[in-house]
């Protein structure tokens, strides 16, 4: 299995001609300008992080705090006309500092609100622009140059004030109905702080690899409404391969109630110069729920059976895990964690748009003993970590403006609470967002 990613654009491009052959009469493909879209996102950011274990930022003052706001404007052309059609798409975008003095910004932590000189002063803006050409054939698209991919092995991540990009060659394919194959192979990453599109890849738990790229390979399948699987490998040279199972299924009981599962799995092993160390980890998560009218009750457990952090593409979201939330991912080696999560939407309620999700994971039992040189973790005497625990609570509100001339408006507010024993963070979180979209073209 370790050759599928290096091999991925090949698999595809043996997948076209063999469709291609198949291909029949081709609905309309809308022309380079009928198909333009031409969207731009106000997103303005208020994030708060206080630690609650005597951390403190770099003024001493105890708390992060930032508050941003974000133009986010992307422009996608349609196909030329023909069997090989030619678009472009690009973006434009732009991150401006509100409010936040000397010493609240975070410093260089995982808060990353807004980018810092060495000082810790944050700057007054920062921007991002980039764009890729593509190519439509049959029903295969080619895109190259700066892209947003969207997989359980590499997903862009969109948390912060401007969205992560990567830059090389993706794949996408729809020829058989309900399956949608995908590949990639991308050369560079560029994460949300970041103004370049050329930086080197960095890891959440690991820090920054010289990995001269990382490739892709994968499917979703829809069997019906209610069942899907997704199936997808990846290599990040020099550091890792990665493969990841997932299936949900939804079973309708009557108009108001059905009841729902998933299972999510990922293998993660070393490879090549193996900059991150030794390892060969599982992690795997499973989950149940009901819906009933507007409220919606889901228990789901999660257990990493390695001896290192089950790590991943740094401020991606290339992990689909359910008790990976909003701090915690509950990933540390031999942890296990069950999480109840809540969600209600109050349209049922006479108030179209609002909704309400709420959810509390414990994770117990992990352990250090065995982990490699890069993903240690030690006390104060030096020795490893065991029997960690740790628990987060998260409360979120969100009203979506239903007409009108701020129709798609939405305004969300996030709160977390988490404590842990030695290896984690005690903190307080609270981060307020508004979303504007508009649809310029």
């Amino acid at each position: 299995m370790g050759k599928v990613t290096t091999t991925s654009l090949a698999a595809v491009a043996v997948m076209l001609a063999t469709y291609a052959q198949h291909a029949s009469a081709q609905e309309p493909v809308e022309g380079f300008v009928e198909g333009s879209q031409l969207t731009v996102l106000n997103r303005n950011f208020y994030f708060n992080r206080d630690p609650r274990k005597g951390q403190s930022a770099p003024s001493g003052n105890g708390y992060s705090e930032a508050w941003a706001h974000g133009i986010l404007g992307r422009f996608e052309s349609g196909f030329t006309q023909g069997t090989v059609g030619v678009g472009v798409d690009a973006y434009a975008m732009l991150g401006l500092k509100l409010d936040t003095g000397d010493g609240r910004n975070g410093g260089r932590s995982s808060f990353e609100m807004l980018p810092v000189d060495r000082d810790g002063k944050a700057a007054d803006t920062f921007s991002k622009v980039g764009g890729a050409a593509k190519l439509r054939a049959f029903d295969t698209v080619v895109k190259v140059g700066d892209v947003f991919p969207m997989t359980p092995v590499v997903h862009y991540g969109d948390s912060r004030l401007l969205p992560e990009s990567f830059t090389g060659v993706t794949v996408e394919n729809t020829s058989v109905t309900d399956l949608t194959l995908q590949g990639g192979r991308l050369h560079a990453m560029s994460q949300p702080l970041s103004s370049n599109r050329r930086d080197g890849f960095v890891t959440f738990y690991g820090g920054a690899v010289d990995a001269p790229w990382v490739g892709y390979f994968g499917g979703d399948y829809a069997v019906g409404k209610n069942l899907a699987f997704s199936l997808y490998s990846s290599r990040l040279k020099d550091v890792w391969n990665q493969y990841y199972t997932g299936v949900s299924y939804k079973h309708p009981i009557s108009s108001s109630l059905s009841m729902f599962a998933g299972f999510n799995f990922y293998r993660a092993q070393d490879e090549g110069k193996q900059w991150l160390g030794e390892f060969d980890n599982d992690i795997w998560s499973s989950k149940l729920g009901m819906s009933y009218g507007p409220h919606t009750l889901a228990l789901s457990h999660q257990r990493n059976n390695g001896d290192n952090d089950f790590d991943y593409l740094r401020q991606s979201d290339s992990i689909y895990l359910d008790n990976s939330i909003q701090y915690s991912d509950f990933n540390s080696p031999k942890e296990r964690s069950w999480m109840l999560r809540y969600d209600l939407d109050m349209a049922a309620l006479g108030v179209p748009g609002l909704s309400f999700m709420t959810r509390y994971g414990k994770g117990t039992g992990a352990d250090y003993s065995n982990a490699n040189a890069t993903y240690m973790r030690r006390d104060a005497n030096g020795d490893p970590l065991t029997d960690q625990k740790r628990w987060e609570r998260d409360i979120e509100v969100k009203y979506v403006m239903q007409g009108g001339s701020f129709k798609d408006m939405s305004f969300r507010v996030r709160q977390a609470t988490t404590r842990a024993t030695a290896f984690e963070s005690d903190l307080n979180e609270v981060r307020v967002i508004i979303e504007y979209p508009l649809a310029l073209l």
